[in-house]
């Protein structure tokens, strides 16, 4: 064996304070095994603006109680340089979040901080709130939302301004994931750092806070029937009593995906976008005759919604369809402040703000930009992420924009009407949009930067038998955006296609747009670009 890797692993058990995964390196390095070690130590698992997400497992390259300790003892010194000391921590269900809510609280606590822990596996959106309740300078949400089971992660908020951008209790943005990343560097050995075993239990009233404020938005409850799905995750209890605090119907539940559970056991990914993720819950919104089916994704700060289609039929909503109807229904009620969404996500949205002369703004893909939109009235990203309340959390919220979807559905089926009709007048208006996205998943991050590359070296003239009219290099943005590794790249007949990395999983993400006269011209022009972007792409 390499004796650099051997003494790199032999000095990381030794300051490993799981006994646990440090055994697990040391059977391991008894046995010889290089290549699994290898991929163990692979480099620190890297901290950026989605904070950390990787698989759990031992070694600086997974998620483990070390590398939450040395990532809680960077912060802890990036708190420190700017006077920073009151940090709040909640957690999920996964596996580990305990764990890592502990090893945390411990390392802020001997760092001398003020540390408050929520009670009990919480939704991301909840921790959000706690951090403005509380004046919070830093919030840690340890989840890895939708990803695989094997996962989990390490989400930051700043409370206050930092770093010349003001947060107002949102998600980490550049430069200070960097800033924090070069603190965490900087800590060469946990063993050393203090610990306390001092915090303070989040009271339940901040809790209560968060559910009676978000209730408001439903303020007119009706007697739909709504099925709802946590998949798996920690968003059945909150929701609820957000549901029951506005004076709802009670939840239709899917009770095979109700209760926390960290394996996910009736899903392959725990993400309602994903194919198949909600069959349960229409299966059961069939049995019931239900009205309409909402999902949260495992921590909850995402939302997805099915309907029944004009013949009847039950069908997910596209995460863009989702957002024309908030954001048409924002517009016509509540027309004040900025409309915004990412880069990636539909048109739509820009079209109708235009139409009502509300202020609009584009990001980057990512909350975290979306977050720092000044008087923020609406936001959204395709990727089922909306923030219809921003005052209350200033991040995506699922549990919000599911009371707020219901409460239109109601609004609407009172007229006679449903979110169909909705979405129909927003076609008849602009056009009729149709997105989709291919998620192509790859071993080796690196395929993805040659592609990219490739693609700027040597541009294509033509993708899918449609002329290329011109090709946006979003590392050289041209509209004031920072710049971001993808291209956005133009068809004839104003097809748009956009080409990226995921920024929390290996995979390679294109997003298609299409404008028609109609949802079947759109369904045909989407299922003539699949296989041939596909193709392209190498998938």
């Amino acid at each position: 064996m390499d004796l650099g890797l051997k003494a790199e692993v032999t000095h990381w058990i030794a300051d490993d304070p799981d006994p646990v995964t440090a055994s697990a390196l040391q059977a391991l390095l008894d046995a010889g095994d290089e290549k699994k070690l290898r991929s163990y130590f692979n480099g620190f698992l890297e901290f950026g603006t989605a904070g950390l997400r990787g698989p759990n497992g031992p070694g600086p390259s997974c998620m483990n109680r070390a590398v939450v300790g040395r990532t809680a003892a960077g912060i802890t010194q990036y708190m420190k340089k700017r006077g920073f000391n009151r940090v709040v921590i909640g957690r999920d269900a996964r596996h580990g979040s305990y764990e890592y809510a502990i090893e945390s609280a411990e390392i802020f606590s001997g760092a001398g901080c003020e540390v408050f822990l929520l009670p009990r596996v919480l939704p991301t959106p909840v921790l959000a709130y706690a951090t403005k309740a509380l004046s919070a300078d830093i919030g840690i949400m340890v989840t890895a939302s939708h990803n695989p089971p094997a996962d989990n992660g390490y989400k930051v908020y700043v409370g206050p301004s930092a770093d010349g951008i003001s947060y107002a209790n949102s998600q980490i943005i550049t430069p200070t994931d960097g800033l924090i990343a070069d603190e965490i560097r900087a800590i060469t050995k946990l063993s050393t750092q203090p610990r306390g075993s001092k915090w303070s239990v989040v009271t339940e009233e901040i809790i209560e806070e968060y559910i009676a404020r978000t209730a408001t938005l439903g303020p007119k409850p009706g007697s739909l029937k709504i099925v709802y799905t946590a998949m798996h995750g920690v968003g059945t209890q909150t929701l609820t009593e957000v549901f029951e605090k506005a004076s709802f119907p009670p939840l239709i539940l899917v009770a095979e995906q109700s209760e926390p559970d960290p394996d996910f056991p009736t899903v392959a990914f725990p993400n309602p976008e994903e194919p198949g993720a909600i069959d349960l819950a229409i299966s059961t919104a069939r049995a019931h005759n239900a009205d309409l089916v909402i999902a949260n994704d495992p921590d909850a700060d995402r939302c997805a919604a099915a309907i029944k289609d004009r013949d009847g039929q039950w069908r997910a909503l596209r995460g863009d369809e989702l957002g024309a109807i908030f954001g048409e229904w924002i517009a016509r009620t509540a027309p004040t402040g900025t409309f915004g969404n990412s880069i990636v996500s539909s048109s739509i949205l820009r079209k109708i703000s235009a139409h009502y002369g509300i202020k609009f703004e584009e990001v980057l893909t990512g909350f975290k930009w979306l977050a720092k939109i000044e008087d923020l009235a609406f936001g959204y990203e395709e990727a089922i992420g909306y923030a219809v309340d921003s005052e209350t959390v200033n991040d995506k919220d699922g549990i919000s924009a599911a009371i707020f979807l219901a409460q239109i559905a109601t609004t609407l089926a009172e007229q006679g009407k449903d979110l169909n009709d909705l979405l129909d007048e927003v076609w008849a208006r602009h056009g009729f949009h149709a997105t989709e996205q291919i998620s192509i998943r790859v071993v080796d991050m690196g395929a993805i930067t040659t592609l990219l590359a490739q693609l700027r070296t040597n541009p294509p003239r033509e993708i899918a038998a449609r002329t290329v009219e011109s090709i946006d290099d979003l590392a050289a943005p041209s509209e004031g955006l920072p710049p971001t590794d993808g291209l956005r790249i133009w068809l004839s007949g104003g097809t748009r296609i956009i080409i990226r990395p995921s920024g929390t999983e290996a995979k390679l993400k294109c997003y298609i747009e299409v404008i028609t006269s109609d949802r079947v011209k759109a369904e045909a022009e989407l299922s003539s670009l699949r296989q041939p972007l596909r193709d392209f792409l190498g998938a």
